[in-house]
């Protein structure tokens, strides 16, 4: 009869012990928190959110004026450059260039990054322009920013054939 007390004490100490190997296993447990697994976001949507928040930094920036702001949105080999042209005659940052409305009307992949456009309306004088541009923003280790920008083609008419609104 002693090996059948020793067999029913044994099973008694592994059925109790069960519960608490199977949650260190990782099976049960239900405490676990299911959004540490996930990322936050899809990357095709991190990139877009994160594109469209440097894009519309730099056009604020430029609307006010603010050469360092502008500046801190591009990518670090874009310094140089940004620093000899950014308030030259030409430049997106000049004294004689106003600019009262600027609206991002597109955002998508491209091959060297996110390509941002945008609608760019600037003044000189009483003389105001819209002049599309597309900006590219990639990802610089952990953090984005704006790797290029160029003259964009005619804006595509929308689908609804409603203009774009300015991004806020």
């Amino acid at each position: 009869m002693r090996p059948t007390y020793r067999r029913l004490a044994a099973t008694a100490a592994g059925l109790m012990l069960l519960p608490v190997a199977l949650v260190g296993c990782g099976i049960g447990g239900g405490d676990e928190d299911e959004s540490a697994t996930k990322p936050a976001r899809a990357p095709a949507d991190e990139a877009a959110t994160r594109s469209r928040e440097r894009v519309q930094a730099y056009l604020d920036a430029m609307a006010a004026k603010d050469v360092a702001a502008g500046r801190s949105q591009l990518c670090a080999l874009l310094h140089d450059g940004f620093d000899l042209g950014a308030t030259g005659p030409n430049g997106d940052f000049a004294d004689h260039f106003q600019v009262p409305e600027a609206a991002i009307t597109d955002i998508r992949s491209g091959p060297l990054g996110q390509e941002v456009r945008v609608s760019v309306s600037v003044t000189v004088g009483k003389r105001t322009v819209a002049r599309p541009l597309v900006f590219t923003v990639t990802r610089d280790g952990s953090d984005w920013c704006i790797a290029a920008e160029a003259p964009g083609g005619p804006a595509a008419p929308t689908p609804t054939g409603v203009a774009p609104s300015p991004a806020s």
